[in-house]
């Protein structure tokens, strides 16, 4: 809580940019979405990926399913992240959107658990289902942002919910892991069942921390004179993106980091999502082993994420955003060669150092271009822009393991994606995308 306290003080301190900064409660409030969700990312990688590729469909095929089921989910939530994050702007609804999102996904998530892993098909369609949820949810999440943090702040206050969220998402591993460990003792015999308890805690978690968020976090303006009936918000909706993409060159700082972003961004969420599958996989770790895996880059990560934040206000945050991408083409490269538990648990650690930092200081620079009076919208496109083409780095990984069964080369095919992503990037000039935004404000 000191954190958000002194994050607190320097809104109140700073009233640049016209911005209206948030109270400690609303920033605490925000940042617990982070704590929730953040029981989907590290039990989803461990629980139900076990469960998935080694029991509901085992096998070769569950490895393909587990990559091409997350890359769905990715694909249609960027789709439609835009256009319902442009109703959720014109109903300033964006916290209604995140209700429905986030206990729609838990509740996925803790039906899934209750399916039986004979119904394999019914099990993955589940599973796309939340992966879906927890995708769309973070663009109404992220879309708050702008709202309570200014430009002296933003960093920190990014960073601040990142370093949250991983403190929650180790509680709540925390939680399977006993499961795991004394199911035996508890009546939880079979290993399937422990990991089905695994999938709803991940769930309960999720349902139950989301809501000081969507109790204390308020939309921004005058609900009253600008809601709209469902079909007209959504006629609105299509034409004001429609709008947004014809005079993207007014962003055009912006359009280039997304670009840019578009292309790390699935490197990193491709690394997250199998990495855990080449643990199991290729370098032999058994599940316990792969938790506690999980729950030291949980633990690093979350220093990690407040020192970049840190260097981001020091050096700047295009030049701490250069030099983390930087890591990320060692460790794929280094991937490639790792052949022991040791060599990847170091891995483990320098993956965890940049990891927050990397999505947390991105966050902060999309807020910094960002129109406030479109906030949501444009971390809609944020979002399409992190998961548009997303599908594409699972969809290579799930390709390459499927056709020559070599996961090391699957992991060496996403350095296309790092080193594009970061000559795209290099050409960005964050104050000049942070006039624009200002500019669009004032009209």
């Amino acid at each position: 809580m000191s954190n958000s306290n002194s994050i607190a003080k320097q809104h109140s301190d700073s009233g640049s940019g016209g911005n209206v900064a948030g109270s400690r409660t609303e920033i605490f409030a925000w940042a617990m979405y982070d704590w929730a969700n953040s029981a989907y990312s590290t039990i989803s990688i461990t629980i139900l990926m076990g469960y998935i590729v080694n029991i509901v469909v085992p096998g070769k095929l569950g490895t393909v399913v587990w990559a091409w089921g997350i890359g769905v989910s990715m694909l249609v939530a960027a789709v439609l992240s835009p256009i319902v994050g442009a109703v959720a702007d014109a109903n300033r609804s964006k916290r209604r959107w995140l209700a429905f999102t986030a206990l729609s996904g838990s509740g996925t998530a803790m039906v899934l658990s209750l399916v039986p892993p004979t119904m394999s098909w019914v099990v993955v369609g589940l599973f796309v289902l939340m992966c879906f949820f927890f995708e769309i949810s973070l663009g109404f999440y992220n879309g708050f942002l702008p709202e309570i943090a200014d430009e002296q702040s933003m960093n920190r206050v990014s960073a601040w919910g990142y370093t949250l969220g991983y403190l929650g998402g180790t509680l709540a591993l925390l939680m399977a892991l006993a499961v795991k460990i004394k199911g035996a003792e508890w009546g939880i015999v079979d290993v399937s069942s422990q990991l089905r308890v695994g999938i709803f805690i991940l769930g309960a978690w999720w349902g139950v921390f989301t809501l000081p968020t969507i109790w204390i976090l308020r939309d921004r303006g005058d609900r009253d004179h600008t809601r709209l009936p469902l079909g007209k918000a959504v006629q609105n909706a299509v034409g004001r993106t429609a709008d947004t993409i014809r005079h993207l060159r007014r962003y055009h700082m912006l359009a280039i980091f997304l670009a840019g972003f578009l292309l790390y961004n699935d490197g990193i969420q491709t690394v997250i999502s199998q990495a855990s599958v080449v643990a199991d996989k290729v370098i032999g770790f058994e599940m316990q082993e792969l938790i506690y895996l999980i729950l030291m880059i949980q633990v690093v990560a979350m220093p990690g994420a407040m020192f970049v934040g840190f260097l981001a206000d020091r050096l700047g945050q295009k030049r701490t955003l250069m030099g983390c991408l930087a890591i990320w083409v060692g460790l794929v490269v280094c991937a490639y060669f790792v052949t022991s538990k040791f060599q990847f648990w170091m891995m483990g650690v320098v993956l965890a150092l940049v990891l927050g930092g990397t999505q947390s200081v991105s966050r902060a620079m999309m807020g910094m271009m960002t129109p406030e009076s479109r906030a949501a919208e444009f971390f809609g496109f944020f979002n399409l822009s992190g998961k548009a083409t997303s599908f594409m780095g699972v969809f290579l990984f799930g390709l390459i393991t499927w056709m020559t069964g070599d996961m090391r080369m699957s992991m060496l095919s996403l350095l296309v994606f790092f080193i594009f992503g970061w000559a795209i990037v290099s050409f960005v000039d964050i104050e000049r995308g942070r006039q624009q935004a200002m500019e669009d404000d004032r009209i």
